[in-house]
């Protein structure tokens, strides 16, 4: 028997087996299971599953992604406009991580200088992120984790008794920041509920800490969102959802091409251009929020796409995908089976000629089933465990076809050592199957050559202890995520067998306190990141970034019921491992947050950025290394004033 059958038959062997064992808990009354250890926040903080709640985002005050993760150091995020933001976990960029919005799988990879994913956080609920141990129920492809995104239903803004409401957030800000305006509607009926909103935001080209203006990075962003739902009376949910996020603005851009994550090219003139970046999303979604017995299903399909106007080319990523699977309780915890599947496309277009003429298309295929358990084995031993095995298939712009399968598993556990110390320790090995090539670059200068194209796998490990006393709560953690194999996204001279083995390993932790009428943490990450045993460059895009040593401050005291103050600081120590030297920086944020007692339903923040004007580069931005690069500065000290009213 070969590898990939016998590889096939322990997959299948895995979930038939487990819904076998379920015989004994068909039970037609709904279980409680209250909430279990290996699930609870602070154990999967240690795993490196973290979560940015709603709470989080708000005090934030998020109005970009990079804002979202504010005050973390093992998640971070380019500068410069929406249209050129990245995310990165532990240094390796996010087009390596499943990631998906209210569970829909999202394709990515249409141009080098532009982000991977266009997202707008107005209607934001939460984020969580898997760093390197992604369970098997995340999807297909999650070679160094996933980023999940969640946004807001009517329901989340509604009080079970309210027929309708609304909400307008009105932002300005100086330093080019400008406006930012929000309107949001939303009602509910007789299990009917829906929710419409938009968001337009406008603004200048900024200034960095120095005073000089950062070309091509005004704001200019249109999001809209539509949300429709219907749940029964025994809690069967049927919902679509639809969204727009564009950026339109002017770019700075050379030789025909933009680079918003540039400043500026050596030798090049850099002249304004009207790019174009958009993402559509369309979800439906079917479960069972009051399951009885075995079964509490859940199915969704999806489709988005992606499209980006770089220049002289154009690229579309296309994504059609769904999953179907169920949740069964064990007693001591859940046992999820399912099935998912995704069919994407890359395309790229000569956008010189009218009508735009295609130059390649990559298309990729893959089928998966998985099954993962969580469950308290005892009051002090708590388990997380699991196994997907994925069919691929993948089309190349040459006409070329390969076919490849492969299996993944996981697991942790989470060990209680006494009342105070607990221990977590976590693996995996993940197929990563085929990757598409960039959109935008399919074929570009010379045809693409397809020899020595394979799959990748990753494998991650994870060890840690944390500790609770009170309002104290600290944790740590040692990572190690080695990904091999993965073929070249943006190929030179058109080579996309060349491969490169990526590796993330080090240190994570932090310290926290919470308080009757405030809170502090304190976060601090050592990423060592490497692309073929060197340290990966600030150039290797789809791959990484030398990230070094990140601290992330946040913290928050309530003068008074009405007043808030906080705030939020990043500091990156120097790092000499890249060939230019990265220069550390200090950078720290302030907000003042008024909620008057006789209008409960207004809020009113003033926030100050960059309070002490520092001149910066983030550490996650592009081309900081590279002598050819003019590196993207982020703003000097910018003061903003936001009010939010709901009614």
């Amino acid at each position: 028997m070969d590898t990939k059958t016998a590889a096939s038959r322990l997959a299948l062997s895995v979930l038939t087996c487990s819904v076998a064992t379920l015989a004994s808990a068909q039970d037609d009354a709904p279980l409680d299971l209250g909430t279990i250890r290996i699930q609870s926040a602070n154990a999967q903080a240690v795993l490196g599953n973290d979560e940015i709640t709603t709470e989080e985002i708000e005090q934030r005050s998020a109005s970009s992604i990079a804002d979202v993760f504010a005050g973390e150091s093992s998640i971070t995020a380019s500068g410069g406009a929406p249209i050129a933001q990245k995310v990165f976990v532990n240094g390796i960029e996010e087009s390596l991580l499943s990631v998906t919005i209210d569970g829909a799988r999202q394709n990515k990879s249409a141009f080098h200088h532009a982000g991977n994913v266009l997202i707008d956080p107005a209607l934001l609920k939460s984020v969580e992120v898997s760093a390197g141990l992604a369970p098997a129920d995340q999807g297909a492809g999650a070679l160094a984790g996933s980023i999940s995104y969640t946004t807001k239903d009517a329901r989340d803004l509604l009080e079970p008794s309210d027929p309708f409401g609304g909400m307008y957030t009105l932002s300005y800000g100086s330093n080019g920041q400008g406006f930012r305006n929000t309107l949001t509607a939303f009602g509910q009926t007789g299990g009917f509920e829906y929710l419409l909103s938009g968001t337009r935001a406008t603004g200048e080209d900024y200034d960095d800490g120095s005073g000089a203006t950062v070309v091509g990075t005004a704001a200019d962003l249109t999001d809209y969102i539509a949300k429709f739902a219907y749940t029964t009376e025994t809690g069967k949910r049927l919902s679509f959802s639809a969204s727009q996020t564009t950026d339109s603005g002017l770019r700075a851009s050379q030789g025909g091409f933009i680079r918003p994550d540039f400043a500026g090219v050596v030798g090049r003139d850099t002249v304004l251009y009207a790019a174009f970046s958009q993402r559509k999303s369309y979800t439906f979604t079917y479960e069972d929020e009051q399951p009885t017995g075995i079964f509490a299903p859940y199915v969704q399909l999806s489709y988005n796409e992606q499209a980006m106007d770089v220049g002289n080319l154009y690229g579309v990523n296309k994504s059609f995908s769904g999953v179907a699977r169920n949740e069964f309780d064990l007693g001591n915890g859940t046992l999820n089976v399912g099935l998912d599947f995704f069919n994407e496309s890359a395309e790229g277009y000569d956008n010189t000629v009218s009508p735009r003429a295609s130059s390649g298309r990559e298309e990729l295929t893959n089928i998966g089933i998985f099954a993962q358990a969580r469950q308290d084995l005892t009051d002090r031993v708590s388990v997380s465990y699991g196994a997907r095995y994925d069919w691929a298939s993948f089309d190349g712009a040459d006409g070329s076809d390969f076919d490849d399968s492969g299996l993944s598993v996981n697991g942790s556990v989470d060990l209680v050592l006494n009342d105070n110390w607990t221990l977590n320790a976590g693996a995996a090995s993940t197929w990563g199957g085929y990757e598409l090539g960039e959109a935008a670059l399919v074929n570009y200068g010379t045809a693409w050559d397809y020899s020595d194209f394979t799959t990748s796998r990753a494998k991650a490990l994870r060890l840690g202890v944390r500790y609770e006393n009170g309002p104290w709560a600290a944790k740590a953690a040692l990572f190690d995520t080695d990904i091999t194999d993965i073929a070249a996204v943006l190929p030179t001279s058109g080579a996309r067998g060349a491969l490169t083995d990526l590796r993330s390993r080090g240190f994570d932790g932090s310290i926290s306190f919470v308080g009757t009428r405030g809170f502090a943490t304190l976060n601090y990450t050592y990423a060592d990141v490497e692309a073929n045993d060197d340290t990966v460059a600030t150039t290797a895009y789809y791959l990484g970034r030398p990230v070094g040593h990140i601290f992330g401050l946040e913290a928050g005291y309530d003068v008074s019921e009405e007043l808030r103050l906080g705030g939020t600081a990043q500091i990156a120590l120097e790092n000499d491992d890249t060939s230019i030297e990265l220069p550390g920086y200090e950078v720290v944020s302030v907000y003042a947050e008024y909620k008057p007692r006789q209008m409960d339903n207004l809020k009113v923040r003033l926030d100050v950025y960059n309070l002490f004007d520092e001149t910066f580069a983030v550490r996650s931005s592009d081309g900081l290394d590279s002598s050819r690069v003019v590196q993207l500065n982020e703003p000097g000290r910018t003061v903003s004033l936001t009010a939010s009213i709901k009614f």
